[in-house]
């Protein structure tokens, strides 16, 4: 149960708060009329079978690598799976767009969420007149908290917020069965067939209205996203009570509509008029539940960096490790920060929930689309035929609907593109940048530099002592390490090749020796937990090491065009050096100058 109630707080506080604004924004284009609102319903159930649970609860968390999720781990098993280079690079780029759309309409998803449920406030006595300008401000000093918050890590926000959630989703539930059993005929919307109906009669207008209903997944992909921090049991598990609960408030928000066709804020007013003087403590709850949303984003957004980083196409950044159980549970500053600004402006630029909804969906749909024709291929080269069969028809759906959202692109769509396109132009031109880099490096073979060097070190003359040379692969021997012995002739008595491996568990921290490379130099590696903070000297001297000098190596770089970018990335993020606690008058950095 509290794997469970952890993953209402961590994964589901975005999907869990559509019910907000999902029919509200539906009917600002359709007449409430019984068949408008039994067809939408139709759909918004349909919908939350074939996206959420079919094609993210069943399909997707059936695949993963050590417990992670995402569009990036997706590309890893096709890669691992596939034999043809094209078919790689394609998987690759696909995953490279569909987690960039995902992080620019990820950004959205504070704004929204906190937007809508600030707007309740114009339903209490005394606030009917409360100005946007004044809305808005309330959503972005909740933003700032909220992303100042996040220092604290995600496994305390779910200790924090689960419980919250838990009572969200009760209430979402009581609310509509109360409103159903005044206007149980909702529940015929079960039916397809009312989905179809609605589509044939509305024509034109009833297929831009699947680019509102699709507001119902928002949140979704942050199941599978998320997987690695909880789990998928206690996650699949927890989408049964959250699956029901929006189904049942939907409904009774259908239900509402029906007997009050003139209704504007559909939930809140709903809670106004069953909750009556409880309706603060609704309002309040409603806020809660929307910041939760927005850590749901902000927690996913971290996991997305996450991989991107262990996979090697973004740069290494700072990296805080808040868990002493789970790797996966991290907090990254510089994405925080950088979140939260972009949010802000996004309040700032819509103003409303409703314009917002006119931008939001274009982005997530593109990135389900990519994710449904990797599970396809997935699973298609796995042979497994009833998985394929599954994965087509969550494919089409998802193509429908992004097809359905391509009108709001000039209505505000353009921002998630355009957020999306950063990450993307970072992610092309940081793997791209990196393997030119390693072209222009020129590493030499192991065998030819242990004829080079013992020829070198019994015909040069020696330093007394030893140093050590840090290194990554030595089947490959860094440029910066060849220049220091073979350019500059600094040939120690005693050298050692340093190597640090971090282990996928949290502590202990082992030291040991490997075999010789070759006279006059010996292989030493460390291996450590993800939560260990190493001191490296005293494991050296644990180890009857007592080094003169430590050398590593730098890259100074010369770039034209796109590479200026590269160079900057490189510049700006930290190098490994930095995470460990050497001492600095024995510190000797090598750079070796390259051109690209």
């Amino acid at each position: 149960m509290t794997g469970i109630i952890k993953a209402l707080g961590l994964v589901f506080g975005d999907i869990g708060t559509s019910p907000i604004y999902t029919l509200t924004v539906a009917f600002l284009i359709l007449e409430p009329t019984s068949e408008n609102v039994l067809g939408v319903l139709s759909l918004v159930f349909w919908t939350l079978i074939i996206l959420p649970t079919l094609q993210y609860n069943v399909l997707a968390m059936s695949l993963s690598i050590r417990g992670e999720g995402g569009t990036i781990v997706l590309s890893e098993i096709f890669k691992s799976l596939a034999k043809s280079n094209k078919a790689k690079s394609l998987v690759a780029l696909l995953a490279f767009v569909g987690v960039s759309f995902l992080m620019g309409d990820g950004v959205i998803t504070p704004a929204i969420s906190i937007l809508s449920a600030v707007e309740g406030l114009s339903f209490i006595h005394g606030f009917e007149g409360i100005s946007q300008t004044t809305i808005v401000l309330v959503a972005i000093v909740i933003a700032v908290v909220l992303f100042i918050f996040q220092k604290n890590g995600t496994e305390k926000v779910a200790f924090t917020f689960g419980p919250i959630m838990f009572i969200w989703f009760v209430s979402l539930f009581v609310l509509g069965m109360i409103s159903i059993l005044s206007n149980p005929v909702v529940l015929k919307a079960v039916n397809p067939y009312y989905a179809v109906d609605f589509l044939l009669h509305n024509g034109w207008k009833g297929y831009l209205t699947l680019g509102e209903v699709i507001l119902c997944t928002t949140g979704a992909e942050a199941m599978y996203a998320d997987m690695g921090h909880l789990g998928s049991k206690p996650i699949r598990k927890a989408w049964t009570m959250v699956f029901f609960s929006l189904i049942i408030n939907y409904f009774g928000q259908g239900a509402f509509i029906l007997s009050n066709p003139q209704v504007k804020n559909i939930l809140f007013e709903l809670a106004l008029n069953v909750l009556h003087s409880f309706y603060v403590p609704f309002l309040v709850l409603s806020l809660l539940a929307t910041v939760i949303a927005s850590q749901a984003m902000i927690s996913g957004m971290f996991s997305i960096v996450y991989q991107g980083i262990t996979t090697r196409i973004l740069p290494m950044l700072k990296i805080d490790y808040t868990s002493r159980e789970l790797k996966s549970q991290i907090y990254i500053g510089s994405i925080n920060w950088l979140l939260l600004i972009a949010v802000i402006f996004i309040m700032i630029n819509f103003k409303s929930s409703s314009n917002l909804a006119a931008a939001y969906g274009f982005a997530v749909t593109t990135d389900m689309c990519i994710t449904g024709i990797i599970l396809l291929s997935i699973f298609f080269l796995k042979r497994n035929y009833i998985a394929v069969l599954a994965a087509i028809i969550v494919t089409v759906v998802d193509f429908i609907y992004f097809s359905s959202t391509l009108y709001k692109i000039p209505a505000g769509g353009y921002l998630s593109i355009m957020l999306g396109l950063f990450p993307f132009f970072t992610i092309l031109i940081y793997t791209q940048g990196q393997k030119r880099l390693y072209r222009y490096m020129m590493f030499m073979p192991a065998d030819e530099f242990i004829i080079k060097f013992e020829r070198v070190y019994k015909t040069s003359p020696r330093i007394p002592g030893t140093a050590i040379f840090f290194i990554r692969d030595t089947d490959k021997i860094s440029p910066y390490i060849i220049e220091t012995m073979f350019y500059h002739g600094i040939i120690y008595e005693d050298n050692i090749f340093l190597s640090v491996f971090i282990r996928p568990d949290p502590f202990g921290v082992t030291g040991y020796f490997k075999d010789d490379l070759c006279l006059g130099i010996r292989v030493f590696q460390i291996e450590m937990g993800y939560m260990e903070f190493v001191n490296i000297e005293e494991i050296l001297r644990h180890n009857g090491i007592e080094e003169r000098t430590i050398f590593y190596g730098l890259e100074d770089i010369i770039a034209k065009g796109p590479w200026k970018f590269f160079v900057f990335l490189k510049r700006i993020t930290p190098t490994f050096i930095s995470f460990f606690r050497l001492p600095p008058r024995k510190l000797h950095g090598v750079f070796t100058r390259l051109e690209m």
